[in-house]
């Protein structure tokens, strides 16, 4: 199953709405980012189906995207610091084309702190996009969430 660029669109500007921004067309280059990460997200949820521990989908879907032309850094490090106090760092799982965290999961559902968490590497990043994509759905398109960092560097 694949998701048209409307489709994408349309998901963004409800993310974007979510987070409290204001509705707004993302860019070309976005669209054009997300089409293919959701993609190729599909295609390993059709390929694995739900029930794998996340390492293997994280695996599965960086090859996945590099193979669509996509750059990925896996296990990124984002430091914060408090009052001057370097904090240990967090690690986002991918982050693709330096514009879209990817969160992935592979659990029963997906309570809020999940999502509070992506809003924090959003946060802490200053990338613009974000996915938290669980994979233990019957239908991927259940376990897609997304936020807009509004404030984002770019």
């Amino acid at each position: 199953m694949s998701v048209s660029a409307e489709e994408n669109v349309d998901r963004f500007k409800l993310m974007a709405e979510e987070s409290e921004a204001e509705a707004w067309v993302i860019p070309a280059e976005w669209d054009a980012v997300t089409h293919q990460l959701l993609a190729g997200a599909f295609a390993v949820h059709t390929a694995l189906g739900p029930g794998l521990p996340e390492r293997l989908y994280e695996d599965a879907l960086a090859r996945e995207l590099v193979l669509r032309g996509l750059k990925v850094d896996r296990q990124r490090e984002v430091r914060l610091t408090y009052k001057g106090l370097a904090l240990p760092p967090m690690r986002l799982d991918l982050v693709v084309n330096d514009l879209v965290i990817v969160e992935l999961k592979a659990v029963e559902s997906v309570p809020d702190i999940y999502l509070a968490t992506l809003v924090s590497y959003l946060n802490a990043s200053g990338i613009p996009l974000g996915l938290l994509l669980n994979f233990n759905t019957r239908r991927l398109k259940d376990g897609i969430y997304g936020r807009i960092h509004k404030n984002a560097n770019v």
